[in-house]
């Protein structure tokens, strides 16, 4: 019990310390421009924004975050099977 209590409080410790580094990633932007075209993405890969020509396309700011999303939940499905077999709870 005592050793299930312990791995409980590191386990709590490993998700704040993910929920800390999660928020320090939303506050990095970077900007990236060619040619005609310039997207501004935030440290945790949510773009921002999308110019084209000087105007903002929200159409493809929506294609690349879901682009982004469905990519992190396939590698999060692919992770979870190979991190199983470590034993960690919810894997």
């Amino acid at each position: 019990m005592i050793d299930k209590l312990g791995q409980m409080k590191d386990l709590y410790a490993l998700k704040k310390q993910a929920d800390d580094l999660k928020k320090q990633m939303e506050k990095i932007t970077v900007e990236v421009s060619q040619g005609d075209y310039k997207l501004v993405m935030q440290g945790d890969q949510k773009v921002r924004a999308v110019f084209v020509d000087g105007e903002e396309d929200q159409d493809l700011k929506k294609l690349f975050n879901q682009g982004v999303k469905e990519s992190q939940k396939v590698v999060s499905k692919k992770m979870r099977g190979q991190l199983g077999g470590l034993g960690l709870p919810g894997f």
